[in-house]
């Protein structure tokens, strides 16, 4: 049995991995500004914080520390945005990164003092396939993500002697109703007939994706693994093959190909 804390538990990805591993035997303590959808599950905690407050940020060590050991800490709240980046003001690009980037840094500094004691622990950031490359409307929430994959890198050299691991998983489309929870950025006339393209394709795209329930399988692997590599993708074999495909063709030729698959 292990001990896992997920934030981000109250929906989708978060819930599905919470309930799943609750199930497994595990002991699981899940952090959200929200009540877990349908009631969740009585077999784990859900510990109410926004992530997004500072407030929340200075109670965090005294919390991980009152709950004993942590095998590994799941990193899973965030939001998506959609939107050109034009319209991308600096109000919303703060909610954005407040959530997806900076909650991932409090989090993780306030588990690591309970790690290094206990000298074992991992740190799993749910990252995305988009943070590989920016995506057409989605460049903030591209950013984001890509911003807490280098975080990640460089964690990992900094923890390693301490017995802790780090690495971060990049989803692919994921069937669950992010659409609702998304931001949006002001869109200037001039985009709205790419824009109408683009976020139609994103919704099916999103529609068709892997189950949440795929999700959790596939992070039992990682929880159960000895040894961590700094990057993992999951999702649907016609959207994973983008990231090596930007390693080896000409970029202007792999523009073409996003712009196809993207409807623009």
């Amino acid at each position: 049995m292990k001990n896992i804390v997920i934030t981000g538990s109250s929906s989708g990805v978060g819930l599905a991995q919470a309930n799943y591993f609750s199930s497994r035997g595990h002991q699981v303590v899940g952090i959200s500004r929200n009540p877990p959808q349908n009631g969740g599950n009585e077999q784990w905690l859900t510990i109410p914080l926004d992530l997004t407050s500072t407030e929340t940020y200075s109670k965090l060590p005294e919390i991980f520390q009152s709950l004993g050991k942590i095998d590994c800490l799941i990193n899973n709240a965030g939001r998506g945005m959609i939107g050109p980046v034009e319209g991308s003001h600096t109000e919303i690009t703060e909610i954005l990164f407040r959530l997806n980037v900076m909650a991932v840094l409090e989090t993780t500094s306030a588990v690591l003092p309970t790690m290094r004691a206990q000298e074992f622990g991992k740190i799993i950031n749910i990252s995305s396939l988009g943070s590989e490359m920016g995506l057409p409307f989605r460049g903030l929430y591209s950013a984001s993500k890509a911003a807490v994959d280098k975080i990640t890198e460089s964690l990992r050299y900094e923890v390693k002697d301490f017995g802790i691991q780090a690495c971060s998983v990049h989803l692919g489309d994921v069937a669950t109703p992010i659409a609702l929870s998304r931001l949006h950025t002001e869109i200037p006339h001039v985009y709205d007939k790419a824009f109408a393209k683009v976020s139609h394709l994103m919704d099916a795209h999103v529609d068709e994706g892997v189950s949440a329930e795929d999700v959790a399988l596939f992070m039992e692997k990682l929880i159960d693994s000895s040894q961590l590599q700094a990057h993992y993708y999951f999702g649907k074999i016609g959207q994973k093959i983008g990231v090596p495909l930007k390693k080896i063709l000409p970029y202007s030729l792999y523009e073409k190909l996003m712009r196809k698959y993207n409807g623009m």
